[in-house]
């Protein structure tokens, strides 16, 4: 989704696990595997506060965050505090968790918490309350990519830009 988004708008695209793995130098399995939860959560505020930086200072990107993120107090305080647009893409959980195992399965990581069907109803549920926090809501369900980056660009009244660098400045 993410990536489509970031092409339609000529935005880098980024997802927050990524550059998580680059300032660890492992991966997310790993750190949960050495350093637990809490580890990784430190991991992730550390990149999510590198990320609003470059945001602010005019870096053009559409940043995915993992289910977790948004449900920690200190990252939701700051992507509000940051006025940086956040947008909860909702979906029945079923659908949400065929999405998981595919990327999964494509991208051949392994995702910590994606353990059986019933964990991850859990999970979402747990979780659902805080994300319906979020300044927006889009229905995913039964949609297409293109469709649903379209419905973003539009809400959030986003246009395309110029050439942009790899570092997301546009020249």
């Amino acid at each position: 989704m993410g990536h489509a988004l970031g092409q339609r708008l000529n935005w880098l695209f980024e997802d927050l696990d990524d550059r998580i793995e680059r300032r660890e130098g492992c991966t997310v399995a790993e750190i949960f595997k050495k350093a637990g939860e809490s580890g990784f959560r430190e991991a992730e505020h550390g990149a999510l506060c590198e990320v609003i930086k470059e945001l602010r200072a005019g870096s053009l990107r559409i940043v995915a965050l993992g289910g977790g993120a948004f449900i920690q107090q200190d990252n939701a305080a700051l992507m509000k505090a940051s006025g940086v647009p956040v947008v909860f893409l909702d979906a029945p959980v079923a659908e949400l968790w065929e999405r998981c195992c595919k990327e999964a399965a494509a991208s051949g990581a392994k995702r910590p918490l994606l353990r059986s069907q019933q964990q991850f109803r859990e999970l979402y549920e747990a979780r659902r309350k805080a994300y319906l926090k979020a300044p927006m809501r889009i229905q995913t369900s039964g949609r297409s990519v293109q469709e649903i980056a379209a419905e973003i660009a539009r809400r959030l009244v986003l246009q395309p830009m110029g050439i942009r660098t790899e570092q997301g400045e546009v020249e």
